[in-house]
């Protein structure tokens, strides 16, 4: 009651705060102080329910759903707060927290620009409503009371003496079927259980608990960072908004670049980590697999990489604009170039964010996915329709009122042979790259779904062209680029790449891929991408650390891809059967089962296996147990990591035949010992570390740009 209680005032003070924002977006000054009263006055709602929803979880108060659903005492602290984001429910709580939190710290930040705070705030907390709505009594409340409807709840959760109280036998059932037996919860129960004065924490004493394949490390990094991403997609989508309802498009360029750096990097390390989970922990044996609920926040991460390039075109042709020199200058080509390209995709990256929330919380991809959500209901369904329609219409509405303001004259337009060309076509072909993972992700609303090879055929020519465009751009000036210049510029990388990638290919099992001609290009495309950034590192070294930023994120893409195509096209995999003490050779490696090892109180087992590599050894310990939360046998992967290949063993199954045997030969009687077989997939995944050390170039990459643009933002002022 009290958790809802305070999300419906929050979303009363958003309602508030908005109508008070428009107000002073209409010139009113006295109303824009109640616009911060109620903005806080949200915010601090809203902090204070997630401390609540919180509370109600370490306290293990299962009279809640949410908490009885996903949660339980057995857990570990960081795994317990992790069940705060582990369904619906909590999932859109976290992620409105984190819009909160970013929000507060944007309401300061625009109350120091001039005439920016109104329109921003206004777009920014009407933003707000929809993620609150969503958890309000009305949708997804993850406060409702588990009477609060008829739930089934198995007798093993219940406090076992009392079972056998008479006034309790009307509400328990049998499943034939399943042979388990549950107890009906509602509020008829309740009133029982209230008229003989036993207490709910007396009768309800244990949560369902987490899904053992979320009970890891990255359960607790994975989702928060994921969501963090979300909240920040908000703000270029805001900053956008802000300048169409101003009719100025001067500012917001400047201000919206490195927050949308920052909702790129937080958006991609998200998804990355994700990756890291799924290669490391669920078996997957891969970290990407097409998989819908992984392309859904992909797609806006394509779109965000694609704005900043364009973004940076626009910023450019506007400083150029500014320098000039003519006075009589009209106001409206000082929006840059690329103007209405750059709102356009501002807005696009925050609707995809939104239709990513629908894709994997409708229910729609339920059949497609191994990790959506379940249908949520009707409701909640029609609502994240009206959700994306309401701002689809709102975004490209406004871009179609303020058109005829956002031409940029033909005069000023770069020549072919330019960076502005360059920077376009990339940003272009991510878009491309961000279209087909769209179509193939959404296949499944029309009852289709497409091969995870849909994606690779079609993603590759287009990386390719990628990887070359971000070595060619470099070489590309500004406005114009003599052609003599620029061939003489390319003449050295592209002999060195040429060198290099014939090179590679003389290294272990690279000969594999000159069988695909997409593939010798993609690898020359790669290492023209390193060389290019490399010779203009080393040109800018001395300049500060500041000029290596976008050079280390290129660099850091290109071995990322590199990982990609040797880690999948270059995989070995084989299945064996390892019988305990029996050696087998497999990929040059003597393989030995040891035997299993119970841990974790005997809940779980290793299955030691010794691996022996020119007098190399080390033991492979991949993990299976069996898990009462769905009944199945629960597998987890054991990688030995190395620089340039990883090897995977990832469990199967185990055959333990336990009762011994007896035979008889010249009348004396011999037992068989038991036979015990572990059957396990092994693969080899070559360079498998570029792939994580990419990522993680990138990463640093992304933060000195976004430092970069920080400090020009506070020297203009």
């Amino acid at each position: 009651m009290i958790g809802n209680l305070l999300i419906v005032a929050a979303l009363l003070a958003a309602v508030f705060s908005v109508i008070m924002y428009y107000r002073a977006v209409r010139g009113n000054e006295r109303a824009l102080s109640f616009a911060r009263y109620s903005f806080h006055g949200m915010s601090a709602l809203i902090i204070t329910a997630s401390l609540f929803f919180l509370y109600i979880i370490v306290t293990h108060q299962y009279q809640y759903e949410y908490v009885f659903n996903y949660s339980s005492s057995g857990l570990s602290t960081g795994l317990l707060i992790s069940t705060f984001y582990a369904g619906q429910e909590g999932s859109f709580m976290l992620w409105l927290f984190l819009a909160v939190v970013v929000g507060i710290i944007l309401q300061n930040y625009t109350a120091k620009k001039e005439d920016l705070e109104p329109p921003f705030m206004m777009v920014y907390s009407f933003s707000l409503i929809f993620l609150i709505a969503m958890v309000t009594p009305f949708f997804k409340s993850p406060f409702n009371y588990i009477w609060s409807e008829i739930n089934y709840i198995d007798v093993k959760n219940i406090n076992q003496s009392l079972l056998t109280l008479p006034f309790l036998q009307n509400f328990i059932y049998g499943d034939s079927s399943s042979h388990q037996t549950f107890i009906q919860m509602g509020q008829s129960l309740m009133d029982v259980l209230k008229s003989n004065g036993i207490t709910f924490s007396e009768f309800l004493i244990k949560g369902k608990g987490l899904n053992p394949l979320l009970q890891n490390i990255w359960m607790e990094v994975h989702p928060p960072v994921l969501f963090l991403g979300f909240a920040l997609s908000i703000v270029p989508f805001t900053f956008a908004l802000s300048a169409l309802i101003k009719n100025k498009y001067d500012q917001w360029v400047r201000l919206a670049l490195p927050w949308t750096i920052a909702a790129s990097l937080v958006l991609g390390l998200g998804l990355m980590i994700g990756g890291y989970w799924a290669y490391g922990v669920l078996g997957w044996g891969g970290f990407w697999g097409w998989d819908p609920v992984e392309n859904a926040s992909l797609i806006p991460w394509l779109i965000s990489v694609a704005l900043i390039h364009t973004l940076l075109i626009q910023k450019h042709s506007q400083k150029l604009l500014n320098n000039s020199n003519d006075s009589g200058e009209l106001q409206q080509t000082k929006v840059g170039r690329f103007a209405k390209t750059n709102l356009i995709l501002a807005i696009l990256m925050f609707l995809l964010v939104i239709y990513s929330t629908f894709l994997t919380r409708s229910g729609i991809l339920s059949k497609a996915s191994v990790h959506s959500f379940s249908d949520p209901g009707a409701a909640v369904y029609t609502f994240l329709i009206l959700f994306i329609v309401i701002f689809t219409l709102l975004g490209f509405g406004a871009v179609l009122f303020r058109r005829k303001f956002l031409s940029f004259p033909e005069s000023d337009k770069e020549k072919f042979l330019s960076r502005e060309t360059g920077l376009l076509y990339g940003a272009l072909f991510l878009a491309a790259s961000a279209l087909v993972v769209f179509v193939g992700t959404s296949a499944p609303i029309i009852g289709e779904s497409v091969e995870t090879s849909f994606y690779s055929k079609m993603n590759l020519p287009l990386a390719i062209i990628m990887c070359l465009l971000i070595g060619i751009s470099l070489y590309l000036r500004w406005r114009e680029t003599n052609g003599e210049y620029f061939l003489k510029s390319l003449r050295l990388p592209l002999i060195a790449s040429l060198l290099i990638t014939a090179a590679i290919f003389i290294l272990p099992g690279m000969h594999l891929l000159l069988g695909n001609i997409l593939y010798i290009f993609f690898l020359f495309s790669i290492v023209f991408t390193v060389v290019v950034n490399v010779q203009k590192i080393i040109r800018v070294f001395r300049s500060g650390i500041y000029t290596l930023g976008g050079h280390l994120t290129h660099i850091g893409f290109a071995l990322f891809l590199f990982g990609v195509l040797t880690s999948s096209v270059l995989s070995t995999s084989k299945e064996i059967n390892l019988p305990r003490g029996i050696s087998k050779n497999l990929f040059n490696y003597k393989l030995t089962f040891t035997g299993a090892q119970p841990f974790d109180n005997g809940n779980k087992y290793t299955f030691d296996i010794n691996v022996l590599k020119n007098n190399n050894s080390f033991t492979a310990s991949p993990v299976m147990f069996y898990s009462d939360f769905n009944n199945e046998v629960m597998r987890e992967p054991y990688i030995h990591t190395g620089f340039t290949s990883d090897l995977y063993f990832s469990p199967l199954g185990y055959n333990d035949n336990a009762a011994s045997d007896t035979v008889k030969a010249n009348n004396i009687s011999y037992k068989i010992s038991p036979s015990e077989v572990l059957t396990v997939d092994v693969s080899t995944k070559p360079f498998m570390s570029f792939v994580w050390f990419g990522v993680l170039l990138m990463s640093i990459g992304f933060f000195i740009v976004i430092l970069r643009r920080n400090k020009e933002n506070k020297t203009i002022g």
